[in-house]
């Protein structure tokens, strides 16, 4: 059955990891599609550009639970509930064959699914009341075909995919339960390299509330240079 309502006007859209030209060009996107970007990220003066945009900015650490948890709680104390989030944190770091895997990069690039975890958690109350959910995570081609160089970063964004991906049959199993039709989607972007691609992506995750809920939900998108 399809979504009741259709199209990112008027949704609210947390962008977590924003002040990266990435986050640049969703926020960008968002706000000319008449959605209201939320930007998050630690530091407060590269949030300065999103502002000037037209976000709602905040500086927020995304690796601690108890500083998304109360951000969370800040926000719906406004009356201000998220229709969607972007997960876009991350980074790379390998190289050096699978010696060259430090635990200290291993520990870097988790970060990102530990932003993920937190995020997730916080906001699903607010995802699943949206009338019209959507969520992405920017995943690499590494995770289908890894090599012993970046062993470290295609676990880390496996691990994100597979979560991702128990976000999309939490989306469903809610709604079968109530017996209501699926409203909320997860989807997973994945790139060989995001640079040169922001727009396509920022695009791409605002035509998912173009598309019904069960024909993205779990779907795996690959954004390939043109």
């Amino acid at each position: 059955m399809p979504d009741a309502a259709r199209g990112v006007r008027g949704r609210t859209v947390l962008v977590a990891g924003a002040t990266s030209a990435s986050g640049l060009a969703a926020v960008r996107a968002l706000v000319a599609a008449g959605g209201t970007a939320i930007a998050v990220g630690r530091d407060e003066a590269r949030l300065t550009p999103l502002a000037a945009l037209g976000a709602r900015v905040a500086a927020v650490d995304l690796a601690d639970e108890a500083s998304v948890r109360s951000f969370a709680d800040a926000l719906n104390a406004e009356g201000v509930h998220v229709d969607g989030t972007l997960h876009l944190v991350g980074g790379w770091r390998g190289g050096g064959g699978l010696p060259g895997q430090s635990d200290e990069d291993y520990r870097a690039l988790e970060g990102g699914l530990t932003a993920l975890r937190h995020v997730s958690r916080a906001f699903w109350g607010d995802l699943l009341a949206s009338p019209s959910a959507r969520t992405a995570i920017v995943s690499s081609t590494a995770v289908a075909r890894p090599l012993a160089g970046g062993a470290n970063y295609a676990a880390v964004k496996a691990a994100e995919e597979a979560w991702a991906r128990a976000m999309a049959q939490g989306f469903a199993k809610e709604a079968r339960d109530a017996g209501e039709p699926l409203r909320a989607a997860s989807v997973i972007f994945r790139v060989k390299a995001l640079a040169g691609l922001e727009g396509d992506l920022a695009d791409a995750f605002i035509a998912l509330w173009d598309a019904d809920a069960d024909t993205v939900n779990d779907g795996v998108v690959e954004l390939a240079a043109r």
